[in-house]
């Protein structure tokens, strides 16, 4: 029964659901159309507030859109280190069933997920290949596509997880000023009240538990079951060098040992032993090596996982990354090979942050003042969370999303007397709801499991209502 209720929406969204850049496109003149009818603004500067310097070409949302990238692709270099890469092929050598590999790979992806949403995506991609692989050589049968729909669950969780564009913007003054301008008034969240709280250790940890099993429990028949022979595989995901034999000795030397990457992590190590261990980094700085355990309370001022941001969540998968790596030829690799994937980022950023500059001219202000009268207190964060999921399929990034609609949810929430954490955490969930009927992300994974978008998608609509119930549930209740 779920099975053939996939099926029947996955032919939906095959016949309504255009390419994403085309969607940005429409959505661009739309935008131009809205402003054009309710606000007063000419033509003239409608088209300046998209092509100007708060729209297109806005130096905050710019900055903004690199640290995207560099989190996808330092995700990815982790995911494909060596090391990573054995681990992930002895995990997928585990289960003896279809339902123990489906749920397996669901668990170990959306767990990733929390971790970094590029971690989730590579990884689970990898995960799915290889349990593919590792049940055929067994003789079990497992119906493939399931496993890449399992591989993609990463990316349902990750806004309630390390990466999460929202909350991490949110914790930090900086990032905030780059999202909603310098006189925004808003004060950062610490991570307490968003990645930190209860109603996200329920939501993210319910849906941890959800997914494997409803996935688990959509397993066909065995003669049903299309096998990973039947696909054109990617390789196993580790990061190959051609041969350089006439590379001179210093030139090598530089690249193909880790001797400037201990340089450079040496920097790193600094950096991660003050941010993460504030508190021990100044007993020892003193010649004391004991610790306050009361001083390591969590705090909405001092550095730590408590204001974790993306700049930190960056710095930190870089280091991992050269850890596993080892040498900056590999690693240079890598990364090389994950860049591919920010294509879609650096193509439709930009169109967002035009239909951003076009909403400044007061469509914002309109459209928060409605949300907020329409739900009401009660109904507003639930309201904002179903609308983060339509505008997700529209804006395929959880960072593009929040720079438009993060100042309409906040805006409604002070209007309605909300919480904001309340209203980041609902637009969060909305935004990566609706991932699982929309492709863009899922790219990566296709080209590595060698699936299609449409083998897949029947699987994960399913999935993504049980999941919009669970969600809309506690934000209705906490």
């Amino acid at each position: 029964m779920l099975a053939r209720l996939g099926s029947i929406i996955a032919r939906l969204f095959r016949a309504i659901a255009p390419d994403p850049f085309v969607i940005a496109i429409l959505l661009t003149f739309l935008t131009f159309a809205l402003a054009l009818v309710y606000t007063d603004a000419t033509p003239r500067e409608v088209l300046g507030a998209w092509s100007g310097s708060e729209g297109i070409f806005s130096p905050n949302l710019l900055a903004f859109a690199l640290k995207m990238c560099l989190i996808l692709v330092t995700g990815h270099a982790l995911a494909s280190a060596p090391l990573m890469s054995r681990m992930l092929r002895r995990l997928a050598s585990w289960p003896h069933s279809q339902k123990q590999a489906i749920a397996l790979v669901a668990f170990s992806a959306a767990l990733l997920g929390t971790v970094n949403w590029g971690l989730g995506l590579i990884a689970g991609a990898i995960l799915a290949r290889e349990t593919g692989r590792a049940m055929q050589a067994r003789g079990i049968a497992v119906h493939y596509p399931l496993l890449a729909a399992a591989g993609y669950v990463g990316l349902m969780v990750w806004h309630g997880g390390f990466s999460g564009s929202a909350p991490l913007t949110m914790a930090n003054k900086v990032e905030i000023a780059e999202v909603f301008g310098a006189n925004s008034g808003l004060d950062p969240l610490a991570l307490s009240k968003t990645l930190l709280s209860p109603l996200n250790f329920i939501v993210t940890g319910g849906l941890l538990i959800l997914a494997p099993l409803v996935l688990a429990f959509m397993s066909p028949k065995g003669e049903e079951c299309r096998t990973p022979d039947q696909y054109k595989l990617a390789d196993d995901g580790t990061v190959r060098l051609a041969p350089d034999p006439d590379k001179p000795f210093l030139p090598r030397l530089l690249e193909d040992t880790p001797m400037v990457t201990i340089a450079l992590l040496g920097a790193l190590f600094l950096w991660a032993f003050s941010f993460y261990a504030p508190d021990l980094t100044f007993s020892l700085t003193r010649g004391s090596f004991g610790v306050d355990l009361e001083s390591l309370a969590i705090d909405d001022e001092r550095p730590g996982i408590n204001t974790l941001g993306l700049n930190e969540v960056i710095l930190t998968l870089l280091m991992l990354g050269l850890i596993l790596h080892a040498t900056p030829r590999r690693y240079v690799a890598a990364i090389q090979d994950g860049a591919g994937a920010c294509a879609g980022i650096i193509l439709q950023f930009p169109l967002y942050f035009g239909i951003l500059g076009v909403m400044k001219l007061g469509l914002i202000e309109q459209m928060a003042l409605g949300i907020a009268h329409a739900a009401g207190p009660g109904g507003l964060p639930i309201l904002t969370f179903l609308s983060a999921g339509l505008v997700n399929l529209f804006v395929p990034s959880g960072g593009g999303q929040w720079a438009i609609q993060g100042p309409i949810a906040l805006r409604s929430a002070q209007e309605a007397g909300v919480p904001i954490e309340k209203m980041v955490m609902a637009v969060a969930y909305g935004d990566q709801l609706t991932n699982m009927l929309q492709p863009f992300w899922a790219l990566p994974l296709l080209a590595i499991t060698g699936a299609k978008a449409r083998e897949i998608v029947g699987y994960t609509a399913v999935l993504m209502v049980i999941a919009a119930l669970w969600i809309a549930l506690w934000l209705w209740i906490l």
